[in-house]
């Protein structure tokens, strides 16, 4: 099957396509496209527009992005929070983190002020006074799934398209299934899952951390208090459900949810989550896409 890896999104992108060549060109240009309208790094973004003015006009991708940030945040209770924007800022996430460089002091941090005010609606997005909105992995999740359904639409029996640990299959793989690795040394983890069409989303605090002043600062926050999850919480989440959007929502759910409350939160998906203790949980029935 025809297949490229490149740069898109501060990630390492890999589309596979069961259909023409050219296809895997257009899905390259169809993640360009979204990253200049999504990426808080890119000035004239949409998304870094909306940050600087707190209301802009949108395209329709964005406005679809903001709508299904917010729904996220309702289904998880606020667990999942794109508006942990001012935290990241503040905690010095404030490049792409391939640029990102250790900061001396510590900046005072505050919890996200929530989706509840936003205001979505006729191409125009507006944020309540003070809010900031980050796409962060819900943004790479939904490229996956609009780039793979898009595929679809322009011929292909079967797409794969996967940024950084967000990846959406669609239609017919040649090989039967998709085939999913889900490899984290650093967590003890090591599985192979595999789906007919689907996606799988994985968040881990153990790849992507900076230093600022003596305290290393890792990129999932707790919206509760503006700062990286503590210890207690897992070191991987890996959510399989029917989009990559809310996978990866889930993901980030699972990070900040107690054991006994994570199969009901995370309904409609699948999920493994590991400790830092060794324990490794198996929700909502995870073990039947088990290879």
């Amino acid at each position: 099957m025809p297949e490229a890896t490149f740069r898109a999104m501060g990630t390492t992108v890999h589309v596979v396509v069961n259909g023409p060549e050219e296809l895997v060109e257009r899905a390259r240009d169809r993640i360009e496209d979204l990253e200049s309208r999504w990426s808080r790094f890119r000035p004239e973004s949409e998304v870094s527009r909306l940050n600087r003015h707190g209301s802009a006009r949108v395209s329709r991708d964005t406005e679809d992005l903001v709508t299904r940030s917010i729904s996220g945040w309702r289904h998880t209770g606020g667990r999942f929070d794109p508006t942990v924007y001012r935290s990241m800022i503040e905690l010095g996430y404030d490049t792409s983190f391939d640029r990102i460089a250790a900061h001396a002091a510590n900046r005072e941090t505050t919890a996200a002020p929530g989706c509840g005010e936003i205001e979505v609606g006729g191409g125009v997005v507006r944020l309540p006074p003070g809010a900031g909105f980050d796409p962060g992995g819900i943004g790479k999740g939904l490229a996956a799934d609009l780039v793979a359904e898009e595929l679809i639409t322009d011929g292909a029996e079967g797409a794969m398209v996967n940024l950084g640990g967000d990846l959406r299959a669609a239609g017919t793989s040649v090989a039967g299934a998709w085939v999913v690795q889900i490899d984290e040394p650093t967590a003890g983890v090591a599985a192979t899952v595999a789906f007919e069409s689907g996606a799988v989303a994985t968040s881990t605090p153990l790849r992507r951390f900076w230093q600022q002043g003596e305290v290393r600062r890792h990129h999932l926050i707790d919206p509760a208090r503006g700062l990286p999850f503590e210890e207690a919480a897992p070191t991987l989440a890996s959510v399989v459900a029917a989009e990559a959007w809310f996978a990866e929502v889930c993901t980030k759910a699972a990070m900040a949810l107690p054991p006994a409350l994570l199969e009901g939160v995370l309904e409609d998906a699948a999920a493994l989550v590991a400790y830092a203790d060794g324990t490794v949980l198996w929700v909502n029935g995870m073990e039947r896409y088990l290879r």
